[in-house]
């Protein structure tokens, strides 16, 4: 099993800077995979980042790509997401989600997740 917990979200006007954090537990096996999802409300969840745990690979979606730094501190069992120049349109729950399978950002595919952490973006 892996517990996930994120922490970080909050209100923030456009143009400015939060940082994500998601500590997690459990067997690092199960966790290959680590990503940052998100979901506006009447949207579908969508992928945003996501690491591999041995490589520290990263892939991002095209709509934060420059903008967004996902990172993992394996020594703390804690995954970011440093968020820069933030839009609007960024405004979402935010979920941090691991898996044993290395994935890419399909968030159908992911096993563990956490509870969300509310990001607002105001203009």
């Amino acid at each position: 099993q892996v517990q996930l917990v994120e922490s970080g979200g909050g209100s923030v006007q456009a143009g400015g800077s939060l940082r994500l954090s998601c500590a997690a537990s459990g067997y690092t096996y199960n966790r290959n995979s680590m990503g940052w999802f998100r979901q506006a409300p009447g949207k579908e969840r969508e992928g945003v980042a996501r690491i591999f745990l041995g490589s520290g690979n990263t892939y991002y979606a095209d709509s934060v790509k420059g903008r967004f730094t996902i990172s993992l501190d394996n020594a703390k069992n804690t995954l970011y997401l440093e968020m820069n120049t933030l839009k609007p349109e960024d405004t979402a729950m935010y979920y941090c989600a691991a898996d044993p399978i290395y994935r890419g950002l399909d968030p159908n595919t992911y096993t563990y997740w956490g509870q969300g952490t509310q990001v607002t973006v105001s203009s």
